[in-house]
């Protein structure tokens, strides 16, 4: 059983006693978005693959006075999402929010790279937003609650080296996109949310040209957005009912030279890749 954690009255919030189900919430923007909404009063419900990872962030969770649950599941299964959906809903009776944050990179030139990694960052970026989405859109609907999906600036520019990663992100943006216009008229909210750079364990993990995780970030992790500052980002934007978030300065000009000056922003963003420790592309 879980059990209920009393509250102050100055803790009450626009999300207080909401049901937020966050997917890859053991680690990076998924944990910390954990955090942040517990903070203000959601109850948690956060999925993983690893068995010891989720056990661990659901204790964290529980210490820090949030009510929380963690389900075992694999988003890129659509099973994994169905019973998801299903154990929110016996535990406690509703969703009022979906955050697709589960999400993994990939880092090869595209002539190198198995089609089976691309096909698995694939089933897991863009399945797995569409196989939770559907199973928990009944109650959002019924709550008219928030989808959240966890994009990137690669959705909107396309970066060397990462074919599937990028691909996977312009697939979510399309798809939220459609959803954010079908469920206009019916009180769903919709959020495109793109972080840039951030300081995660998503480049450790992310896969090469032959499916191996490449263990080592290829960036100066200690620049980048922490995924508190991106969480709480990301928590406002959810609160007021934003359409879309592009975060970091770099994120920003990314996106704005690809609109108006696309040529530019093929070789600045081949340049700025390029530099990177062993880079793929050069």
């Amino acid at each position: 059983m879980i059990k209920r954690v009393k509250r102050q009255s100055g803790s009450l919030t626009l999300m207080k006693d909401k049901v937020v189900i966050i997917t890859g919430g053991t680690s990076g923007i998924g944990k910390a978005l954990a955090f942040e909404f517990g903070r203000h009063g959601s109850r948690i419900v956060i999925t993983g693959r690893n068995a010891t990872d989720l056990k661990a962030t659901e204790k964290e969770l529980q210490a820090a006075g949030i009510e929380a649950l963690g389900i075992h599941a694999d988003v890129s299964l659509e099973d994994d999402n169905r019973r998801m959906a299903e154990e929110t809903i016996r535990q406690f009776g509703r969703i009022d929010v979906l955050v697709n944050n589960a999400g993994i990179s990939m880092r090869a030139a595209f002539q190198d790279v198995r089609i089976e990694v691309i096909k698995k960052v694939m089933d897991i970026n863009f399945y797995g937003a569409l196989y939770a989405t559907h199973y928990c859109l009944p109650e959002i609907v019924k709550n008219k609650g928030s989808i959240v999906g966890i994009s990137s600036i690669a959705g909107y520019r396309g970066l060397p080296g990462r074919t599937g990663y990028s691909a996977s992100k312009f697939a979510l943006n399309g798809f939220l996109e459609v959803l954010r216009t079908e469920y206009l008229k019916k009180g769903v909210h919709v959020l495109t949310a793109c972080p840039g750079f951030t300081s995660t364990n998503i480049r450790m993990r992310a896969l090469l040209a032959d499916g191996r995780e490449q263990k080592e970030s290829p960036r100066e992790e200690s620049k980048e957005m922490s995924p508190q500052e991106c969480a709480r980002h990301i928590y406002r934007a959810t609160v007021k009912r934003k359409q879309i978030i592009i975060l970091t300065l770099e994120g920003k000009l990314a996106v704005f030279f690809n609109k108006w000056w696309p040529w530019l922003a093929d070789r600045l963003v081949f340049n700025a890749m390029a530099r990177e420790a062993h880079a793929p592309v050069k």
